[in-house]
């Protein structure tokens, strides 16, 4: 996408781009042991697939966009880790998401309130984006974030390869 397209975005670098399973919010420290003991209890029941991604797409919309997002093509295997992960996270104390899972990749972020007329922009740049990818998933992993200055920053706790039975 142009970024003449997307002048008001705040663009997520390249080593940053993951796509969220559960979000946590603010988590006590000392459940991070019993969260590295439930991704290790899930990770191997599930085998490694391929994610494609097409689509780039605004929360909640192109009108008012607040993120830029690349979406994930529909998954049955993705969709069941996610189940899982969050059936997971419930024992642990975490409470169950109420939301559709509705997996993406985050771009961008609008810091600002877009104009209408650079919104519009925007939307007909992302229609006549053609892209399509596919990734490997092949781990869980659980990061902190912390913001702090621009950005979020990350830091990987744990990580568990997904094996499959």
């Amino acid at each position: 996408m142009r970024s003449d397209a997307a002048p008001g975005l705040s663009w997520v670098p390249s080593a940053k781009l993951h796509l969220t399973l559960k979000f946590l919010g603010d988590a006590d420290e000392s459940r991070v042991a019993a969260l590295v003991q439930a991704i290790d209890q899930v990770a191997p029941r599930h085998r490694s697939f391929e994610m494609a991604l097409a689509t780039v797409g605004a929360f909640p919309n192109f009108r008012r966009p607040r993120v830029v997002w690349l979406g994930v093509e529909s998954e049955p295997r993705l969709e069941l880790l996610h189940h899982d992960v969050e059936l997971a996270a419930a024992e642990v104390g975490y409470e169950v998401e109420g939301r559709p899972f509705r997996p993406h990749i985050t771009l961008a972020r609008v810091r600002e309130p877009m104009p209408a007329d650079q919104a519009r922009t925007l939307a007909r740049a992302a229609r006549r984006l053609a892209f399509a990818a596919t990734t490997l998933v092949d781990q869980l992993t659980l990061f902190d974030s912390a913001t702090a200055g621009p950005g979020a920053h990350y830091r990987r706790l744990h990580a568990a390869t997904l094996g499959g039975r």
